[in-house]
């Protein structure tokens, strides 16, 4: 059946009443996440994980890319009014979205970004649609030697992208490569790093790292450096719809914005955060209005937001395809798939295919959500920027606690006379392993990756030399894993040259208007 056919059944299975509400809920709970700052769509996937762990898989993973297309946009509404990036991809919308809503203009700046996001959305779910069957027939061509490759691949690929230091991400990648070891070797039934402990021959649990790493830590890093000055939401003023001169300013923006962020969301190494800042450079070359960057283009607001939510579309390429996560938040969802027995790569589209394309149509149905619930209801996203801070955490702290309890926190031992629960001891250790490596500015993303991939690579490896009995050449000798360790070594070097240039830009730009 060809790609249309496939997406017209997924688009059937989408729209049942289920899968609807599961989607209402996931681009909901992404746009309202994504309006707090400093809680990002990743640890609000996180969170749900052990939540769903009990639900169907479809309609789970279906809310997951809801919160990752909710979230997305989300951050714009905070980068706008209150000047406060969620996330390091809503950076480049503050420079321009902030100084129109100081004009009061903030309402055009919130619609562009709203209408960005969908036209982007929309055009990079379906390029997802047509490219990833594309992949997954090259990807049916690898051996283990091959996807070896492919993991050294992306091990490389979080430790540069994640991250202001290449150091600091491998450390953390090592972290959770030991962390993968523990438990009982597949191959010679040996237990390894369990220290004779029960609870830790089945290895440590994904979801509990992810949920300890992601919202404990970042609960107890919040409260370890509370924010002590005042934040200032701007109200928005006069109509939040554009005028015609609006629209003709921001239509060629938000396609461009689409070309520059589907494709570097694909990349390995890539990022929703090079393609903001590409694209906000593309648009001040371009611009007819060169006086009005740094004091409130619209085009700044428009061309960077389109370039964030396509970049989450073209995330999903290398996920889906070849189990490759290229964001944070694609490392989490990778770890829900593996919560329901099921590996992304070429396999899943060959044995799961209904859940896929139930997944990939279910995207454009989030991309019609979240148009018609952003729009009227921006003063409801406002109001939950007032939420007090240690109510929010709070309540981030109990919702982890249960969650996990709910998942696989039975009561495992007892500290004197209290039951203890080993998994929740995981959690808390976990948690400030995570502020720990927030403390010291070390990425978190790159500990998950190595739990879920560091045990697929170890296997792959040991498959290739059984087959060349020993011999490490073959590690090499496949076209394939050349390419990918070839891809890998300018994994390493682009970002940051990408990073530079497109900072580069935005950093002159200030520099010229300051001036």
């Amino acid at each position: 059946m060809d790609t249309f056919g496939l997406l017209a059944q997924g688009l059937v299975a989408a729209l049942q009443w289920q899968n609807l509400i599961y989607g209402l809920i996931g681009v909901t709970l992404g746009t309202a996440v994504g309006v707090l700052p400093g809680i990002g769509p990743a640890l609000t996937v996180a969170l749900l994980l052990p939540v769903t762990y009990r639900l169907d898989p479809t309609g789970s993973l279906i809310m997951f890319a809801g919160i990752y297309y909710g979230g997305m946009y989300g951050g714009s509404t905070t980068s706008i009014l209150l000047n406060t990036p969620g996330e390091s991809a809503s950076i480049v919308t503050a420079l321009e979205g902030n100084k129109m809503a100081r004009k009061g203009r903030g309402g055009p700046a919130l619609a562009t970004a709203a209408i960005g996001s969908f036209v982007a959305g929309l055009i990079a779910t379906l390029a997802l649609a047509f490219l990833a069957p594309w992949v997954v027939k090259v990807a049916l061509s690898f051996g283990p030697a091959d996807y070896f490759a492919l993991m050294v691949l992306a091990f490389i690929t979080v430790s540069a992208a994640f991250g202001n230091s290449a150091l600091r991400g491998i450390t953390a990648l090592f972290i959770g490569l030991g962390l993968g070891v523990i438990g009982i070797d597949l191959q010679t039934g040996q237990s390894r790093l369990a220290f004779g402990i029960p609870d830790l021959l089945d290895g440590i649990e994904v979801t509990t790292l992810a949920v300890a790493l992601f919202a404990i830590g970042e609960t107890l890093a919040i409260a370890a450096t509370p924010n002590q000055i005042k934040e200032e939401v701007l109200a928005v003023k006069g109509s939040v719809w554009m005028t015609a001169q609006d629209w003709k300013r921001s239509w060629g923006a938000w396609l461009r914005g689409t070309l520059i962020g589907f494709p570097i969301g694909a990349m390995p190494a890539g990022g929703a955060e090079i393609g903001t800042f590409f694209s906000y450079a593309t648009e001040q070359r371009l611009t007819k209005y060169p006086e009005e960057f740094g004091h409130g283009a619209i085009e700044g607001v428009a061309g960077p937001e389109a370039a964030n939510n396509a970049s989450a579309a073209g995330t999903l390429v290398p996920l889906l395809t070849l189990g490759l996560p290229t964001s944070a938040t694609a490392a989490i969802m990778l770890a829900g798939f593996q919560q329901f027995g099921l590996q992304p790569g070429p396999l899943l589209f060959a044995n799961n295919a209904p859940l896929v394309w139930s997944l990939i149509a279910s995207l454009l149905v989030a991309n019609f959500m979240l148009l018609v619930l952003n729009l009227p209801l921006i003063g409801l996203w406002v109001r939950l920027l007032t939420i007090p801070k240690p109510w929010l955490y709070g309540g981030i702290l109990v919702f982890a606690t249960l969650g996990t309890i709910g998942a696989n926190g039975a009561m495992s031992g007892r500290l004197g006379p209290i039951p203890f629960s080993f998994e929740l001891g995981m959690l808390l250790v976990f948690g400030l392993l995570g502020y720990i490596l927030r403390r010291f500015d070390y990425p978190i993303a790159p500990v998950v990756v190595g739990l879920i991939l560091g045990p697929m690579a170890e296997q792959q490896l040991r498959r290739a030399l059984a087959i060349s009995q020993g011999d490490p050449i073959i590690l090499v000798h496949s076209p394939i894993a050349v390419v990918m360790y070839a891809v890998a070594l300018v994994a390493i070097v682009l970002p940051l040259i990408m990073r530079l240039r497109g900072r580069g830009a935005v950093l002159s730009s200030l520099a010229a208007n300051e001036d």
